[in-house]
């Protein structure tokens, strides 16, 4: 699968393990561990970047600023806007080929004919958030970081969404599904884009292959009686797409019918026409 419809933000060009991007009108270069070819560079951007993040021998990273960049500035796409901004460890606080999720999960909502309760995990700045919002569901918002849900608290109020009904919650995300079981709250949607290795806010540790199939088996009782989707993404190499699918099919499919399917994401690449792998997705659908 590979996201298309971005006017704001543009994949330019790979090569030695770096990406060329346009986030608006900024230019950024990032490191990329999947950019295993030696092209030559050829568009004449390369030179022109705003900034590069530069990893160090020892760990960790820094961005060398080359032209005058904003601390922050804003993208859009459709009718959502992201506030951007370099930050620690490469990101920048969107991750642009999950605009295909965002979409599918919009597309389900709009078409249930009925109110709609999401539950997004690891929430992140919000993204899959707001599309959901703009699609007319109700949406939990959970993410482990104070500082990640303050942003997208930005980015609802940037998209004219801060009066849509958001539970905005930091939060360890397991806790927070087997409280929601006790309380009886139930889903029609669950959207779940975990990290590979993380901190809960209470200093839980969190590696995605040693507990994905717990988190999801406990969501299992928090969806509703005629639940909508189950969207898994993973950026985790040793947890494929065929993988989440059938843990999505023994978890999900079994219980509920419907189907399930996966695929590679990515993005297209502005100067050769090829496609970028950035990871992995796997849903399930009634």
């Amino acid at each position: 699968m590979r996201t298309a419809h971005w006017h704001e933000y543009e994949l330019i060009d790979t090569s030695s393990g770096e990406r060329l991007e346009r986030w608006g009108d900024i230019l950024l270069i990032r490191p990329d561990p999947q950019i295993l070819w030696h092209t030559e560079r050829k568009d004449p951007r390369w030179r022109e970047a705003h900034a590069r993040y530069q990893r160090s021998q020892s760990g960790g990273g820094a961005w060398q600023v080359r032209r005058k960049t904003p601390p922050v500035w804003s993208i859009r796409y459709g009718e959502l806007t992201f506030r951007v901004k370099p930050m620690g460890f490469k990101h920048t606080g969107v991750f642009p080929e999950q605009a295909v999720n965002w979409e599918l999960a919009g597309e389900l909502i709009r078409g249930a004919g009925r109110p709609v309760r999401v539950l997004n995990l690891f929430g992140y700045t919000g993204a899959a958030t707001l599309a959901c919002a703009a699609a007319g569901a109700s949406v939990c918002h959970v993410d482990a970081s104070r500082g990640m849900v303050s942003w997208a608290r930005e980015n609802a109020q940037a998209s004219g969404l801060e009066d849509r009904p958001i539970r905005w919650l930091v939060d360890d995300c397991m806790k927070f599904v087997q409280r929601e079981q006790r309380r009886g709250h139930r889903y029609d949607g669950i959207i779940m884009d975990p990290p590979s290795y993380g901190r809960g806010p209470g200093g839980e540790v969190w590696k995605l292959e040693e507990q994905i199939y717990s988190l999801v088996e406990q969501c299992v009782p928090i969806l509703s009686e005629k639940p909508l989707f189950f969207l898994l993404n993973s950026y985790t190499t040793g947890l494929s797409a065929a993988v989440m699918e059938y843990l999505l099919g023994v978890l999900i499919q079994k219980r509920f019918g419907g189907r399930v399917s996966s695929d590679e994401i990515g993005l297209p690449v502005t100067d050769t026409g090829l496609v970028l792998p950035c990871g992995s997705t796997a849903v399930w659908q009634a």
